[in-house]
């Protein structure tokens, strides 16, 4: 199997030599695309009301046309100036994020701490990859993390151009795992949680296809990621960031021929950092803190580390600011990508795409319904990455259509968690992956063409698992 992913991925391995679209071009592209659209989509509208939960969800049979309502020059503006706003909480998180490391880079813990470790680890650094994956992937699977995990992406990147990887290794072991997760969403809340209770179905029930389907994706995830980074180690040139980490990149990479000892400063920097670590993993997993709880952690945490690492008062305030500025493109990245929804939204044409997909849906014969949810969900997840909206949108009106197809409301939640998580990281209307890979200087483009024998095979897995689901009347 090894050598067939590694000839495949030598293919599809993508030329450094072509230039590369801008990622503010291609979305504000996108973003214009969308106002276009307004012009050619019939506005359309469903009813909202208040379920038994208190979710807001749609009326699957209240769905109207009403007068076009096309976004305007101005308004194709401000849509640009609203996104950021509405995405405003995650922009100032990972602005925080890039304060923090830009203060720990500056009291040389990280980098100290970094080449240590990979020292000890020397010669079997392919072992990095199944251990992160492994807590990424069940951060995702049982506490609906992926937006959180910005947080790691420079350490993960110094840690992966240090040891000979490249930037989308780093990004791979991260948000690939991630996807995982979401495809097992074995208690994630914001997804299968959301839809289950839409659905009247006992919270996290049918468990047991949800592990082994989690296992099944990570497992595939982790053996391609290794497989690609073995052959990244043997030959750089391969990697489609190639010439992108040699530009903007190297300088992560840390001297392992000279690593110095590690001062008690910086341990107990490290310590505090690894500290701030686990009170956030508390908090999310016991009181449910998000956005603001978390940025709060970590500018806690980076204030600290600052003073205990020996830096003034200045310095702890020019690095801040220098990790703000770092995080000032990934920011607008995720502005852009919500400037779409804004559009979507207020056009009205949104619940008109939704309502032809559904239109297209009953059209499947019964044996293959559950294939056809999970390719609507996939494409109405390019509008609408957010996982929990997603479910109080498109589960009113799956619903009923799996009653009258003989599928399982199980089985349609399975298709639904399956078709969100996936394109989650493939679609440039994802915020956070955008963000991940202008962290990283990566161009979008190279992202989508390393990511593509795997994600054929994802679409694979989902397949054999919603037959396998309607087979055993899941």
């Amino acid at each position: 199997m090894a050598p067939i992913f590694e000839k495949l991925m030598k293919r599809l391995s993508p030329s450094n030599s072509s230039s590369s679209l801008n990622p503010m071009v291609l979305l504000i592209g996108i973003v214009f695309l969308c106002a276009v659209l307004t012009y050619i989509i019939p506005a359309g509208r469903y009813n909202r009301i208040i379920d038994e939960s208190g979710n807001e969800i749609i009326d699957p049979h209240s769905f109207e046309y009403i007068e076009r309502t096309p976004v305007t020059p101005l308004h194709f503006l401000q849509s640009l100036t609203l996104g950021l706003q509405n995405a405003a909480n995650i922009i100032f998180f990972l602005m925080i994020i890039g304060g923090m490391f830009a203060i720990l880079n500056g009291t040389g813990a990280l980098n100290v701490g970094i080449a240590n470790m990979i020292h000890k680890i020397k010669g079997r650094e392919i072992l990095m990859i199944p251990i992160l994956m492994l807590l990424f992937g069940c951060g995702s699977a049982f506490c609906g993390n992926f937006e959180e995990f910005l947080v790691f992406v420079p350490l993960i990147l110094a840690c992966c151009i240090t040891v000979g990887y490249d930037s989308l290794t780093a990004v791979g072991i991260i948000f690939i795992a991630a996807s995982a997760g979401y495809g097992g969403a074995i208690t994630n809340a914001f997804t299968v949680g959301t839809a289950q209770e839409i659905a009247g179905l006992p919270l996290f029930s049918g468990m047991n296809l949800r592990i082994i389907l989690f296992i099944v994706l990570l497992s595939v995830s982790i053996n391609y990621l290794c497989i690609y980074a073995n052959m990244i180690k043997k030959n750089p040139r391969l990697s489609g960031a190639y010439s992108y980490d040699q530009q903007f990149n190297m300088d992560k990479k840390i001297n392992l021929n000279q690593i110095p000892k590690l001062t008690t400063r910086q341990a107990f920097v490290i310590a505090i950092f690894i500290c701030g670590i686990i009170m956030a993993v508390w908090g999310i997993i016991n009181r449910g803190y998000y956005i603001d709880e978390l940025s709060a952690i970590f500018l806690f945490t980076g204030i600290i580390c600052g003073i205990v690492g020996g830096l003034n008062i200045n310095k702890l305030c020019e690095a801040f600011e220098k990790g703000f500025k770092d995080m000032v493109l990934p920011c607008i990245m995720i502005g852009l990508a919500n400037a779409i929804v804004v559009i979507l939204r207020d056009a009205n044409i949104m619940d008109t795409i939704l309502h032809t997909l559904a239109d297209v849906l009953v059209k499947f014969p019964s044996s293959l319904l559950s294939w056809g949810m999970f390719f609507i969900q996939d494409i109405f997840n390019i509008f609408v990455p957010s996982g929990s909206t997603q479910a109080k949108i498109t589960m009113p009106l799956m619903l009923p259509i799996a009653d009258a197809g003989g599928v399982s409301r199980q089985t349609a939640i399975l298709a639904y968690q399956l078709g969100d998580a996936f394109t989650n990281i493939v679609t440039p209307t994802g915020g956070e992956i955008l963000a991940a890979l202008a962290i990283c200087k990566v161009p979008f483009g190279k992202w989508l063409k390393f990511l593509l024998p795997l994600f054929v095979i994802w679409i694979v897995i989902a397949l054999i698992f919603l037959s396998i689901a309607v087979h055993i009347g899941y």
